[in-house]
């Protein structure tokens, strides 16, 4: 099962969201983002802390319905193919 993004995801809870994230890593391996309309950067900030993490496992995150606002701020911050946002 995926884990959802909620649809605000800012410097207001990202940092639960990121905690909420990692006490669910199996779930991380599908992130959906089809929820996801109220975003800054924060998002990418989360979205690379899961990767790290899951990378130590030898898995990695999938990003899946990511909004072109997100496609967009991952290019900016160079950060696409890390997430395999494209």
């Amino acid at each position: 099962m995926p884990f959802l993004l909620p649809s605000k995801v800012t410097q207001e809870n990202v940092v639960q969201l990121e905690r909420d994230g990692l006490f669910n890593l199996a779930a991380l391996q599908t992130v959906d983002c089809s929820a996801l309309v109220d975003f800054d950067s924060t998002v990418l900030t989360v979205l690379l802390a899961w990767q790290k993490k899951l990378l130590t496992k030898d898995e990695s995150i999938s990003i899946v319905s990511a909004p072109e606002k997100l496609k967009v701020l991952a290019g900016v911050y160079g950060v696409s193919a890390l997430l395999g946002i494209a």
